[in-house]
């Protein structure tokens, strides 16, 4: 790297164990934060209150289904090219003029890819997944009608994968950072992008790389931000976090990302215990942070291209389960269905607090406005009568599917950083 390394050593240390896959209690240091976090409402801050839910290993459902890990066909990334690269200078003249200053840009502790980004993805069908716990998140993401789940599990050790869904290259990305998950179509004009991590952190957020031109990208907005490319921007795919169970009951014929990675891991333990604490500083992160809400207070947001982006304490919902709002210049609604653990809390990542998994539907079905109320197995809409799932699926098999508002389940400081305009809605 042509910029100064500006991170404490001995927490670039324990990042590096981290990558390597050592760690416990040395990354002790990035979850306990220090001292100067903005008030907070003590005890009753959802993070705080912890509830508890029970993590169970679920069967295969298929006890003769075929467990060994296989590939996928995968779309080819376009060839390298002869370019600068910011990954090697940053402040390289030549470059467009950046979208944020080389001088925030900090070193996490790894070098490029040394949290290990995964190419050559394999696969197992969900059926066949006997190692993760009812409880668990997981990653769902679905392209033209083709639906895979990726376990946080294997991605808090990779933070980035690159694959092919529905016949689109995609790049899955993690940051437990900012606690944010965002899916990307990697192609722009005629390039196919890969994408690798940078090893840096913007805004205590992941900053990726694309091996085609070493230009630096941001995970929460997925756009280049020093280099060749700077001012390109990806498409974002909706992505939802919601429990192994709950993905497993709705796609049992799905391929769920295998543990089978080339590297050596330990998958189920996660690295950054205690790290969601509300009342915790995040990572080298050098913003001020906006005092509605505390740095590490869990929201739902929901983005606009024309207007503020929305943001509903996770706290609020957790407690309501619907709420309906405005966003995008639309009624929608917003959904928590309990059950899934966070993981980011204990070691044992299963052992977490119960923090929910969210979705945001338009307030319309049918031509009718939704009435949505929280049932054991869903939501019911009182209007028609329908019971849909966290994935805005009826229930009785019909196939009737509410419409699906991309959203983002993110720390509060990490959207105040990048949309500092952002309304707070459900104080």
């Amino acid at each position: 790297m042509a910029y100064k390394r500006i991170v404490p050593l001995f927490v670039g240390i324990s990042l590096i164990a981290v990558a390597c896959g050592g760690g416990g209690s040395d990354v002790q240091a990035i979850a306990s934060g220090s001292d100067d976090h903005p008030e907070s409402s003590g005890d009753g801050d959802f993070g705080a209150q912890k509830p508890v839910i029970e993590a169970t290993l679920l069967p295969a459902l298929d006890p003769d289904a075929d467990s060994d890990p296989f590939e996928v066909d995968q779309i080819e990334s376009t060839p390298v090219e002869e370019v600068d690269s910011a990954l090697r200078n940053i402040n390289n003249v030549n470059f467009p003029d950046p979208l944020i200053s080389p001088e925030e840009v900090r070193s996490g502790g790894p070098p490029p890819d040394g949290i290990p980004p995964i190419d050559e993805p394999k696969f197992q069908t969900a059926d066949s997944v006997d190692w993760l716990s009812n409880v668990e998140p997981v990653l769902s993401v679905e392209v033209n009608g083709e639906v895979r789940a990726y376990p946080i599990q294997v991605m808090t050790w990779h933070e980035i994968v690159n694959d092919t869904i529905g016949g689109v290259p995609v790049t899955i990305s993690y940051c437990p950072l900012c606690n944010s998950a965002l899916a990307y179509d990697r192609r722009v004009g005629d390039r196919i992008f890969d994408f690798g991590t940078s090893g840096n952190l913007f805004n205590s957020s992941l900053v990726m790389y694309d091996r085609q031109t070493e230009s630096l990208w941001t995970h929460f907005d997925g756009r280049a931000v020093i280099g060749v490319l700077t001012g390109e921007q990806l498409i974002t795919l909706p992505v939802a976090t919601t429990s192994w169970q709950s993905f497993r009951d709705a796609h049992p014929d799905s391929l769920v990302l295998s543990k089978d990675t080339g590297f050596r891991r330990d998958y189920g333990r996660n690295p950054y215990p205690g790290y969601d604490d509300v009342n915790t500083n995040p990572f080298l992160f050098g913003g001020s942070v906006d005092g509605r809400l505390a740095a590490k207070a869990r929201v739902l947001v929901v983005r606009s291209v024309d207007g503020p982006a929305v943001a509903l304490p996770l706290e609020s919902l957790f407690e309501q389960l619907v709420v309906p709002f405005t966003a995008q210049g639309r009624e929608v609604v917003a959904v928590l269905q309990r059950g899934t653990a966070t993981a980011l809390d204990e070691s044992d990542l299963a052992s977490g607090y119960d923090q929910g998994a969210t979705a945001v539907f338009a307030a319309e079905f049918e031509g009718e406005q939704l009435d949505l109320a929280s049932v054991s197995d869903g939501f019911l809409d009182n209007s028609s009568g329908v019971t849909f799932d966290i994935f805005g699926v009826a229930t009785d098999g019909s196939g009737m599917r509410l419409e699906v508002i991309e959203h983002l389940d993110t720390f509060w400081f990490a959207i105040g950083a990048f949309e500092p305009d952002t309304e707070v809605i459900g104080l």
